[in-house]
């Protein structure tokens, strides 16, 4: 098992040994909600009505179904572990540590605070630093959007973004000189039903 998580994890780039990427999928595990939720005790009864009148199944998952939790639980360990630290940014943008920090603060760089100082993600870098048109998809982003989603949105083809005539990542648009602005429409959108 050890051999085969550290072939999927250095094929996937992580910096990470098989014990520390386990220990990062059991606290994303932990944050998560209960191993066996019920849905029906997120709502009210007159909710429960509502949601089940319109087709939705309140059941319990049943033991023999997969937890959907786990492609979540595998996502933030990735994008917990291939974040960089606030040292490692400045090194990718060539700014001293404060200046990313001063970036955080107004908004211009997304991060998190983690046991061990700042995290940011990954994605928001750019081979000559910050990716191009980041600030202002970063002030059009919700402010309930938790890293994870935004991540998410960043790196998932959006039909709306076209390059070579193929959906791009929202990442992959702008580092071919594509609008900001475009990005930042779309990502206004994050967390509203479609």
């Amino acid at each position: 098992m050890t051999v085969a998580l550290e072939h999927v994890l250095a094929k996937a780039g992580l910096r990470v040994n098989p014990v520390e990427f386990l220990e990062l999928v059991e606290e994303a595990a932990r944050r998560l909600s209960p191993a066996n939720p019920d849905p029906a005790d997120y709502f009210s009864p007159d909710q429960r009505d509502a949601l089940t009148e319109v087709g939705l199944d309140l059941t319990p998952r049943r033991g023999d179904e997969v937890d959907s939790r786990a492609r979540a639980v595998a996502a933030q360990a990735v994008l917990r572990d291939s974040a960089l630290t606030v040292a490692d940014a400045a090194d990718a943008v060539g700014v001293d540590t404060s200046r990313i920090r001063h970036r955080l603060a107004a908004g211009r760089l997304a991060g998190w605070k983690d046991r061990g100082g700042w995290r940011l993600p990954a994605w928001q870098f750019a081979p000559a630093g910050v990716l191009p048109g980041l600030e202002a998809v970063l002030a059009a982003v919700p402010d309930d959007q938790p890293p994870l989603v935004v991540a998410a949105f960043m790196t998932s083809p959006q039909p709306d973004l076209r390059v070579d005539d193929q959906p791009a990542t929202p990442r992959q648009w702008l580092l071919a000189g594509g609008s900001p602005a475009r990005v930042a429409a779309l990502a206004s959108m994050l967390g509203t039903p479609a």
